[in-house]
């Protein structure tokens, strides 16, 4: 699967929208392993253009801080699942303790 983590400086952003880059993790849910991360420059914020944009790069699930009611729902449209709530940590260790099944998440960081 393909895990998108929005980042500042390598390490999760509390709003994905902020974020300077996104760590692209390929992991493999049987032998809960991170294969290979790759760092994209996503293009100028705008309201539905990374949905699309993630989407078009075969993206399953993004790990987010904080994410506003919208723009999950435009993930949800384009087949990502979203989870909001995750605290900073370098991108590996937030997908291994989702693969592991400990994430440990809070309240979303966004409220719009």
């Amino acid at each position: 699967m393909k895990i998108a983590v929005p980042c500042a400086d390598k390490v999760l952003c509390a709003h994905f929208g902020h974020c300077d880059e996104f760590a692209i993790l390929e992991a493999d849910k049987e032998a809960v392993s991170v294969k290979e991360i790759t760092y994209l420059t996503p293009p100028p914020h705008e309201p539905g253009l990374l949905p699309k944009w993630l989407g078009e790069k075969n993206i399953n699930l993004v790990i987010a801080g904080g994410m506003g009611m919208k723009a999950q729902q435009l993930f949800n449209s384009q087949g990502i699942e979203v989870i909001t709530g995750a605290s900073a940590d370098n991108p590996e260790t937030v997908v291994l303790s989702y693969l592991q099944g400990n994430l440990q998440t809070g309240s979303n960081l966004c409220d719009h």
